[in-house]
């Protein structure tokens, strides 16, 4: 049998499988070609085909384990791929049957639905499904290679060193590959976590090892780490950007977290800056029940309780007070013994300057200790800033990806500050990564232009392919892209308090607007078709007791010619309930070259499959560009609590304004092609065929886009 939880991770990251070997002296029959041809058949049907070692490997083993393999593999990429579950749409016949019904017929439709929903039923039209024409989409499978638990192991050694912030799917992964290795962890754990959320997240997985006190011990140096650890602990955010309500430790944790704070050098100082937080961590830990076992943890826990213990100003509200007083010298005195500070207040710095090269002179003498994800945000901060048109955009820490737009009104940098910053970032770069390992002969596709760095996965939600925010990739061939939604109710016996109404009512909206993001139209439950497109809904399903579905079909080439560029898919939770809530909700897209030929939902035309998993009531997942012929990945939420009605007409302004800056975030963010290339120009030689190249970085093939926890390791 195959291990459910270790193949999902291995193909979502790898495209890979774990399959079982050949027992010794097993008196396997040989090669079993009915099952195999039909296992390749149910594959390609899933969109999925096996490489020749992953084949080779399964014609080993004898009959009835293949059979078993094959029930297991077959169960698991239909769940990756979404075909698990029934789709049945309340129109069976979409979207031909949408296209020619009356509008009458559509009204008359919802009408009764919606009435039937205010007495308690559950009244759908009834309509015969009529065969349709077998699909002529010509796809290509993706291969599956074979595994060893050398990959997984590498997973959960890139997932721990990763040198930004992990997702929820990330951190599951990890969780799996931690229980998994338990016996063999010493030798996974990393000689440093550049990334301290994430040694919190992981320390939390160990911390009933047997020896994790010998295991933790060599990583916790401050005092906020040791915080961030109970934070994870209590299920709290590790990125301390919201207060955590500490759990009751148990004795032994208790004694952990303290022991971990006592080895910490000046701890006061650091708890200062945290002061409400450590107090209320103090009360669970009751550290003056141990002042003989840990007294300098005791003291400076007993230092918070009365002040900090010192009058000394902090060392933010002594930049704060410099910068206030216009007293550039001093603030930047002060912020050059923190070089990660002092680049992230560079802009602001140089903006206030009377003598802004005078700054970029001090940054140039710190940014060796700058780290790697900051220098490459710079770099591409300082080249934008050319360009007057681009507005701010904002991420801020958070589970969800909530996007903030506001118009640039800083004064300009000169542009021979901003060119000395950006040649300070490369040349420091470049420095770096010539300590490493050579890479040889490098291929670096020109696609990954389309694609950013993975800083921060804290708000990605699990999909079929891992993408970064922002990023793009060409449609497949077709002019029809179809979006598809599935969702299911609220178990009646949920735990949630401020939910009251366990039917959900989910809403698949496509709205169409300009190149300058104009609004012309939307496709939704108050639009089921286009009058000027060819657009349509396949019906407003409002409850969801065993799963329903919705679609929608636009096709590319009627909205290009009547001026439209880009569709932004957008999912509305009408029932008011936070998308995270539903025991099951997902969605995605496909691209199909004749609507009306194969089945509604074809698995092997699914393009990208996504958990909605947010916890707001509007998510926008990604966005078609009709003219380019691309998908832009952006996989945001607006506000959790709309001033009115949820739909898309009570959104509009907010729709249009992450749109277009989703658009823009692709020109003033750092691209895998600048990190690649910068890789390449410092460790090895550019080539420009991938035949001749020893290490390969393009979108199909060598180091991929999606191998996200790769890139996060050893790039950055």
């Amino acid at each position: 049998m195959l291990d459910p939880a270790a193949n999902a991770i291995l193909i979502r990251r790898r495209r890979a499988l774990l399959l079982p070997e050949t027992p010794a002296h097993s008196g396997a029959p040989g090669p079993q070609p009915a099952i195999l041809a039909t296992l390749l058949k149910n594959l390609e049907h899933l969109g999925f085909t096996l490489s020749a070692p992953a084949l080779e490997r399964l014609a080993q083993l004898p009959g009835k384990r293949l059979l078993e393999v094959y029930e297991d593999l077959v169960g698991l990429l239909r769940r990756e791929v979404a075909a698990h579950v029934e789709w049945a749409p309340m129109y069976p016949n979409f979207p031909q049957q949408v296209m020619d019904a009356s509008e009458a017929e559509l009204y008359l439709n919802a009408l009764v639905h919606y009435l039937g929903k205010a007495v308690g039923l559950r009244l759908l039209p009834d309509y015969a499904r009529e065969e349709r024409p077998p699909l002529v989409d010509s796809l290509s499978a993706t291969p599956l290679d074979l595994a060893s638990e050398d990959d997984l192991k590498a997973i959960a050694r890139n997932l721990m060193a990763a040198k930004t912030s992990l997702s929820e799917a990330d951190k599951a992964d990890l969780w799996v590959l931690v229980d998994r290795y338990t016996d063999s962890l010493a030798e996974l754990l990393p000689d440093r976590f550049e990334h301290k959320e994430n040694l919190a997240y992981t320390a939390g997985l160990l911390i009933d090892h047997p020896v994790a006190d010998v295991l933790l011990s060599r990583y916790f140096t401050h005092a906020t780490d040791v915080l961030r650890l109970a934070a994870a602990l209590s299920g709290g955010d590790v990125s301390l950007a919201k207060p955590t309500r500490f759990r009751s430790f148990a004795r032994p944790q208790r004694r952990l977290l303290l022991g971990l704070l006592d080895r910490c050098v000046a701890p006061v100082a650091e708890m200062i800056r945290h002061g409400d937080m450590f107090k209320r961590l103090g009360e669970r830990l009751h550290p003056g029940e141990y002042r003989a076992r840990f007294p300098k943890a005791a003291e400076a826990f007993d230092a918070i309780r009365r002040g900090g213990g010192t009058t000394a100003p902090t060392f933010a509200s002594q930049v704060e007070h410099a910068l206030a007083d216009q007293d550039i010298t001093t603030a930047l005195e002060l912020l050059r013994t923190r070089p990660g500070e002092l680049a992230r207040r560079l802009d602001h710095l140089c903006r206030r300057s009377d003598d802004p090269e005078a700054v970029a002179k001090v940054f140039a003498r710190v940014a060796r200790r700058v780290a790697t994800p900051v220098l490459l945000v710079l770099m591409a901060h300082f080249r934008a800033r050319y360009d007057a048109a681009l507005r701010r955009a904002f991420f801020p820490k958070g589970a969800v990806a909530k996007l903030f737009v506001t118009p640039d009104r800083r004064p300009p940098v000169p542009d021979s500050v901003a060119d000395a910053i950006v040649a300070t970032c490369r040349q420091t770069l470049l420095q770096r990564f010539k300590k490493l390992e050579p890479l040889g002969r490098v291929y670096v596709d020109r696609q990954l232009r389309h694609h950013l760095v993975p800083f921060s996965q804290r708000s990605a939600s699990r999909a079929l392919n891992t993408w970064v925010s922002g990023s793009s990739v060409a449609l497949p061939d077709g002019d029809t892209v179809r979006f598809f939604l599935w969702w299911k109710d609220i178990p009646a016996d949920h735990d949630f308090d401020d939910i009251d109404d366990c039917e959900v009512d989910l809403d698949l909206s496509a709205v169409m607007y300009d190149a300058r993001f104009n609004y012309m139209e939307h496709i939704s439950y108050t639009n089921l078709k286009s009058r000027d497109y060819r657009a349509a809904h396949s019906g407003d399903i409002t409850s969801a007791p065993d799963g329903a579905c919705e679609f929608i079909d636009i096709d590319l080439p009627s909205l290009v010619a009547h001026g439209g560029r880009y569709v932004v898919m957008t999912v509305l939770s009408y029932s008011r309930q936070p998308l995270s809530t539903l025991p099951e909700c997902f969605g995605g897209w496909m691209m199909r070259r004749e609507p009306g030929s194969g089945e509604i939902f074809e698995p092997r035309t699914v393009a990208e499959r996504v958990d909605l998993t947010a916890t707001t009531t509007v998510a926008i997942p990604c966005i078609v560009d009709a003219v380019d012929r691309r998908m832009l990945w952006t996989d945001v939420a607006l506000t959790s609590k709309p001033r009115w009605q949820i739909n898309v007409e009570a959104n509009q302004r907010g729709m249009s304004q992450i749109g277009s800056a989703m658009v823009e975030l692709g020109r003033i963010r750092p691209t895998l092609y600048d990190l690649f290339s910068l890789h390449a120009t410092a460790r090895g030689s550019l080539v420009e065929d991938p035949v001749d190249a020893d290490q390969v970085f393009a979108l199909d093939e060598g180091i991929t886009p999606f191998d996200v926890d790769i890139i996060a390791a050893d790039f950055l």
